[in-house]
């Protein structure tokens, strides 16, 4: 069955189509911000997820202190829009990017993240380019094995190597806990935090990270900021990571029944162009909202397979439907645009200005 407002998109704009609620929207913005003001954290929301300057405004009129950027190119269209306080979290590497380092630095204040000596041995010449010094923060793997130093001894040798190379100033330390690692983050950085300390120096930002870590938020003794990215739109993995619930997603895919050729089986017209073959974990790619024990269960590029032998309802063929995505960024990166509603009325179309910002 198709709601009128899923028609309405359908006419307007076709299918597959992204359309976020405004209204979810504005409340996901105040209730994390609400959260960082009650834990006394600062929020410094990540922009991956909408990839929009105009949200990233939202955030920070809200009560953000500033925006979190993966890439710099993401960070180049942030200040461009005015945005002054921005931490790019990844390693920056070649004149290439320290050419562009430089040059947003002169239109915004950056930090950057480091979790070894060669991308340290870069950056000064982005702070030669811009005229002014470059806050830098030692990234730390705090259990997720992904980028990072292992121990708290390299990343007191990092902090030391970043203050005494020229144009750098050693800002803190960045972190991501897993959701249950915790109480190893807090021995990590205080080791860490007592050895830069003996040596004279100081962190200024303690930045933890992760929607899903919303249930910890404050819980670092020391932590300054924190970095929510999903929370804007959430998705199917915050409702299972028991951070979100379904009235909280803000962003579905309407998509259109294309084909029953089965009684237990169809195809949507959005596939793993549309909805991401990243299952985060979970069973299927997606919910569908009017047909919850529905499962999308595989993909071809631009068709998704229906399996409805669990559903007691099923769907006909050019019914819209409206899909919570498995994992959202991945999909607003997919898109050129969002549509914005509010209620059963469309607002219009804003442009995922980020998209495809790889570098």
């Amino acid at each position: 069955m198709t709601t009128p407002l899923a028609a309405k998109i359908a006419k307007e704009y076709g299918t597959p189509c992204a359309v976020i609620d405004m209204d979810r929207v504005e409340r996901n913005i105040a209730r994390i911000q609400k959260a960082c003001d009650d834990a006394g954290v600062a929020n410094r929301p990540h922009i991956k997820t909408h990839k929009n300057p105009m949200l990233a405004q939202l955030q920070i009129k809200a009560g953000a202190k500033g925006i979190t950027c993966q890439k710099l190119g993401e960070a180049e269209i942030m200040a461009d829009s005015g945005i002054d306080n921005i931490l790019i979290s990844y390693n920056l590497l070649g004149d290439e990017k320290m050419a562009r380092l430089g040059a947003l630095q002169g239109k915004a204040n950056v930090t950057v993240a480091a979790d070894n000596s060669v991308v340290v041995g870069d950056l000064p010449k982005a702070a030669a380019a811009s005229g002014r010094p470059l806050s830098v923060v030692v990234e730390c793997d705090t259990g997720r094995k992904r980028a990072g130093v292992e121990t708290p001894r390299e990343a007191i040798a990092l902090a030391r190597e970043i203050a005494a190379s020229k144009g750098l100033t050693f800002a803190g330390f960045m972190l991501y806990p897993t959701e249950t690692g915790w109480a190893d983050a807090q021995k990590f950085y205080d080791e860490a935090l007592a050895g830069v300390r003996a040596h004279g120096l100081d962190a200024a930002i303690v930045s933890t990270g992760g929607t899903p870590n919303l249930k910890n938020l404050g819980r670092l003794k020391g932590g300054t900021e924190h970095r929510f990215g999903t929370y804007i739109y959430n998705d199917r993995m915050q409702v299972a990571a028991g951070v979100a619930s379904w009235d909280d997603c803000a962003l579905h895919i309407y998509s259109t029944v294309v084909s029953r050729a089965g009684p237990e089986r169809g195809i949507l017209d959005a596939g793993s162009k549309t909805l991401t073959s990243d299952t985060g974990g979970l069973e299927g790619h997606g919910l569908i909202l009017e047909h919850p024990e529905a499962r999308i269960a595989r993909f071809a590029e631009e068709h998704g397979f229906l399996d409805l032998s669990r559903s007691n309802t099923r769907p006909n063929v050019g019914d819209v439907v409206r899909i919570v995505p498995n994992h959202v960024c991945v999909v607003v990166n997919m898109m050129d645009e969002v549509v914005m509603v509010r209620g059963d009325e469309i607002i219009g179309a804003l442009p995922v200005t980020a998209r495809g910002k790889l570098r």
